[in-house]
């Protein structure tokens, strides 16, 4: 049931397929998500039919509907580029996999911060890095590092504006709200909807 309440042990919705990965407390995995080997802060979310490997994801990020996080590559400088020159025991054309070109996209995984909105049918490709309050616009492709709090859509992805002014993100960054335990976070709860008046209340000397 979709609305039902979440809870510190994370909710794992159906046909979902979790494989050695790291749940946070108040974290929820709609249908259909594969997930590998991936750390998946507090509070953070997918909308379903998603695709993550390999990642390290921060707190409160909202991932929406078939959005794919470090997809496979294929060696398009072989001859083939077809899987079956690195799975070649799969094929019957060796004894083991290659474990060096497998292994490359376990080495570049994908690191996103926290406060994340990545849209519907985004792709995230291996190595990238997305700061702390960025959002990701619909069916963007990311192949380069985006800044903390700025918008990128397309494809290839690029920046389109920030969400905040630069004094204003640095603040943020500063206070670091997403570390808080629970009993702050209730306490301030109603902050979280008036930037101005958290700025004001919450920023450091």
């Amino acid at each position: 049931m979709k609305n039902k309440k979440l809870s510190e042990e994370a909710t794992i919705r159906d046909r979902s397929i979790v494989n050695n990965c790291s749940l946070g407390a108040w974290t929820e995995l709609g249908a259909n998500t594969l997930m590998e080997e991936t750390s998946f802060g507090d509070y953070s979310y997918t909308a379903g039919d998603a695709q993550i490997i390999y990642a390290e994801i921060g707190k409160f990020c909202s991932i929406a509907s078939h959005v794919r996080i470090n997809p496979g590559n294929h060696p398009m400088w072989r001859v083939t580029q077809h899987h079956a020159t690195y799975r070649s025991a799969q094929y019957g054309f060796g004894e083991a996999d290659e474990s060096e070109f497998l292994n490359w996209r376990k080495e570049h995984k994908v690191k996103i911060g926290h406060d994340v909105w990545i849209g519907h049918g985004a792709i995230v490709m291996p190595g990238v890095t997305i700061g702390t309050g960025a959002v990701i616009g619909a069916g963007a492709v990311v192949t380069k590092d985006v800044p903390p709090y700025m918008i990128a859509v397309g494809v290839p992805a690029a920046p389109l504006r920030p969400r905040f002014p630069k004094e204003i993100a640095e603040k943020l960054l500063q206070i670091e709200w997403w570390n808080w335990d629970k009993k702050k976070l209730e306490e301030n709860f109603h902050d979280l909807n008036n930037l101005e008046n958290f700025i004001e209340k919450h920023s450091k000397a």
